[in-house]
């Protein structure tokens, strides 16, 4: 087929998929005018749009789509003033009382972005109460200011530059018990990867307030044309940030140029903009001085501000002339002074942290070998905001909101399910580690009017110890993945059309009453799907020729495993040089070569493992060991994240396990406080185990290991112990288990649990392979051990009873006394290395 017709076809495919796709799937985004904008009105009715014809028509999109919460209501005359932007005609307005937060959460974002987020506040006594409200706004779990509305009429505009860790990022209002918190537009702009790098994913950048009573806008972002150009933003900032006009000094005065300004010096810009064609001067004097006073809504006693400070010199310098200046801030030595001379038609920024709360002073002073004043273009004060507070891991969020979603939960489910703590949703226990995110660990919905079945995002709860979904409407059968979380007791009583899976009659009726919904939700779907695979197929076939060296080796993977290396991320070999920080840290070397710790965009950790040149490991064993990661999946088998191949360079990027490897921990020396128990043993080794039976019975063709060894068991950083095991063969010959087992741990285990372990290790190492265990046995006797030694520590185990007690989830009804634990029990995740690959003797923290 010609390319042209095969993209006609993708054309009708798109097409028929509009077509037969159900509303209710539809997600409601903000206009994508410019790659990545969001723009927002705040209280227009669902559905409108408008293009905004003070920005060359960036189109503004009703809030329905970002929040469930509050209300509209427009402003009363006579704050309706024709001539403003419209975005200020309409608010959303949240009541309640204080204490309540009410979020808008904007997406879609990438993970590890750089943003500029901007919201906008006009009340214009939408309420009739002409009582101005005080308020706070945070972003994400991080407070952001105070908006304190001190006119009817007054427009104000908050920004931040910030990094957002998720594929969203939320903006919440914060009622203080001062007022009903609203908002008139919210507006989010991608930044460049080197823009505004002092913004990371633990502090955020807030455009300083102005505090001169001239000021039209609340901001500090000025240029420096005449008066006729008041304010610069989009299409003239690609960013759309909003220049304004610095305002009218009498000792000053403007020089400008009709030519280009090079901005390739710089990083705020990426192409000439006539923001940085115009420029001040003093008239008659040697000196430019200006001032800030710090924004008490930002800022506290210990302030840190960026100054951003923007040259060009636009007038061709004779050469008998000099422009040549000092910068100095604050009138002190120690926050430096620079002799600076701008470059003709080509900008420079140059970039001042500054120190304490209260009013700074910057001063631009001719040196005494200058001819000409200096000159300023344009400049930027950001007050520097730390990121203190830690949100719930990415998964459980996600998982939450799709929870909130399904069931149409209200209660107070705004924003982070667990952070701040005083905004927690109801009905959620949370466990705060010490370092990193928290960890949702109990839910309560018991009589919520959950009806339907129960979510899969349930089961992404992987720290959950306690569900509650009694006294709902539930129907369908009690999932799997419930039965597969070992330390969570769910409560699931009064739900009168929910069935278990040993009584599936209920179910069966149900199914039947179903059958034509989805019979008539499948055939649409499915007639997409086809017309989307013929489409892929197509495209497939016109692949650029850059990629044949990948089909060419394609005789590695078996006939019945079409996965490849493209199904992960492909890095160049200058990225990685940007994630390991030109290879500074490494962690481990093997035949193949090094092991470097890297940091993705986001900032999580990985493994990054590089060919050496003197590795005896080709293309082909390289594309094999890839091939191989890429087409098994498992949550005890070490994940791929990406590889490189960029010319003569290949590399492979792993997930980075902090806890490092068993080897580790066994051969260590550990406090008591550290001590890996009875329990955390057998768990490590029954996850090997599975890894291992995955490995041999899951994939076609089998694979082995061949390597297995502490060394390649990899643990998470929740696993805090190690332990000697020297000498087994020889003390379990003189048959005393005592002396096999830690003697740190003080007899606290079961002896038969230790037993069986044992006796299954000596079987494992016969010679013969038809004397030794499957995989499937060894799981089914590590399972047997790991119940015999938690019916030992419950209290329950006798020596003369054979029954044990079963592992997977236990439902109970409703008058159990069964409550969630604050500290969930650590469970270890170890991996192991995939056959093929050569395994390395580490120096810090494991790849994972």
């Amino acid at each position: 087929m010609a390319p042209s017709a095969a993209v006609l076809f993708l054309i009708v495919v798109v097409l028929v998929v509009c077509l037969v796709a159900s509303p209710e799937l539809a997600v409601v985004y903000g206009q994508l005018d410019s790659p990545g904008f969001i723009s927002i009105d705040c209280g227009i009715a669902e559905g409108r749009t408008y293009p905004d014809q003070s920005t060359s028509g960036l189109v503004y999109v009703s809030d329905a789509g970002f929040t469930d919460a509050g209300f509209s209501a427009a402003v009363r005359p006579p704050y309706d003033d024709p001539n403003m932007a419209d975005r200020y005609r309409t608010v959303r307005y949240f009541p309640g009382g204080a204490g309540a937060r009410s979020c808008y959460t904007l997406r879609p974002v990438t993970p590890g972005g750089r943003y500029l987020v901007r919201a906008a506040f006009h009340y214009g006594n939408y309420d009739g109460l002409s009582s101005l409200p005080v308020f706070d706004l945070s972003l994400g779990v991080n407070r952001w200011a105070t908006v304190n509305i001190t006119g009817a009429s007054v427009k104000y505009i908050l920004e931040a530059v910030a990094v957002s860790p998720a594929d969203f990022v939320q903006v919440c209002l914060v009622n203080t018990g001062l007022g009903t918190p609203f908002i008139s537009g919210l507006d989010l702009r991608p930044l460049r990867a080197t823009m505004y790098q002092e913004a990371t994913v633990n502090q955020s950048l807030l455009l300083l307030s102005l505090s001169r009573p001239s000021a039209t806008f609340a901001f500090n972002r000025y240029q420096f044309w005449p008066p006729d150009y008041a304010l610069y933003r989009y299409p003239y900032d690609p960013y759309d940030r909003l220049w304004q006009r610095y305002g009218t000094v009498a000792a000053w005065t403007n020089i400008t140029t009709s030519n280009d300004v090079d901005v390739s010096n710089i990083t705020s810009f990426d192409k000439p903009s006539p923001i940085l064609r115009s420029a001040v001067t003093p008239v008659n004097g040697t000196r430019i001085d200006f001032s800030w006073i710090s924004d008490s809504a930002l800022d506290n006693d210990n302030s840190t501000y960026l100054l951003l400070l923007y040259f060009a010199e636009l007038q061709r310098v004779p050469s008998n002339a000099l422009r040549q200046f000092d910068i100095v801030v604050d009138n002190a030595a120690g926050n430096g002074s620079q002799s600076f001379t701008p470059k003709y038609l080509s900008a420079e920024l140059v970039k001042r942290m500054v120190q304490g709360s209260g009013q700074h002073t910057v001063s631009l002073v001719a040196t005494p070998e200058a001819t000409l004043p200096p000159i300023l273009n344009a400049l930027e004060i950001y007050s520097v905001k730390l990121m203190t507070e830690t949100a719930t891991n990415d998964a459980d969020a996600k998982a939450m909101m799709m929870i909130r979603t399904k069931y149409a939960l209200k209660k107070n489910w705004m924003g982070d399910p667990c952070a701040p703590k005083a905004f927690a949703w109801d009905g959620l226990n949370c466990s705060f580690p010490s370092s990193g995110p928290a960890w949702i660990t109990a839910l309560r919905l018991s009589s919520s009017g959950l009806t339907g079945t129960i979510d899969s995002s349930f089961g992404d709860l992987k720290s959950l110890q306690y569900l509650d979904l009694s006294n709902n409407s539930l129907s369908g059968p009690v999932p799997d993945f419930l039965a597969q979380m070992p330390s969570l007791t769910f409560l699931t009583g009064y739900n009168a059309n929910l069935c278990d899976n040993n009584n599936t009659s209920t179910c069966e009726l149900e199914k039947k009453s179903n059958r034509t919904l989805v019979i008539a939700t499948a055939v649409p779907i499915a007639v997409a799907t086809l017309l989307f695979v013929a489409a892929f197929l197509i495209l497939r076939s016109m692949k650029n020729k850059q990629d044949e060296w990948m089909a060419n080796n394609s005789r590695l993977s078996t006939s019945g495993d079409r996965s490849n290396i493209f199904e992960n991320r492909k890095f160049t070999y200058r990225e990685l040089k940007l994630i390991t920080a030109n290879f500074r840290e490494e962690i481990g070397r093997g035949g193949f070569g090094a092991v470097f710790l890297g940091y993705l965009e986001n900032q999580s950790p990985v493994a990054v493992k590089i060919r050496s040149k003197t590795s005896s490991q080709g293309d082909k064993e390289f594309l094999a060991e890839a091939q191989h990661l890429t087409r098994v999946h498992h949550k005890n088998l070490v994940s791929l994240i990406g590889y490189c191949k960029d010319r003569k360079h290949m590399a492979l990027v792993y997930e980075y396990m902090q806890g490092g490897n068993l080897e580790e921990r066994l051969r260590g020396e550990a406090s008591a406080a550290t001590l890996l128990t009875w329990h955390q043993r057998l768990k490590i080794a029954l996850d090997s185990a599975q890894g291992l039976e995955y490995l041999h019975k899951s994939c076609q063709p089998p694979l082995i290991h061949r390597d297995v060894k502490t060394q390649n068991i990899l643990l998470s950083a929740d696993l805090e112990a190690k332990l000697a095991d020297f000498g087994l063969m020889k003390k379990l010959s003189e048959g005393d288990i005592a002396s096999i087992a830690d003697p740190r741990m003080r007899g606290e285990y079961d002896v038969n649990s230790v037993w069986k372990v044992a006796e299954l290790a000596l079987k494992c190492k016969e010679k013969p392979s038809r004397e030794r265990p499957t995989m499937t046995d060894v799981v089914a006797e590590l399972k047997e051990s790991l119940d015999l030694q938690v019916s030992y520590a419950m209290g329950y185990y006798s020596s003369t009873t054979s029954s044990t007690i079963n592992l997977s989830a236990t439902s109970v009804d409703l008058q159990s006394d069964a409550q969630p634990s604050d500290h969930p029990e650590k469970q270890p995740v170890p991996e192991l290395q995939q056959v093929g690959i050569e395994s390395a003797t580490r120096i810090g923290p494991a790849p994972r």
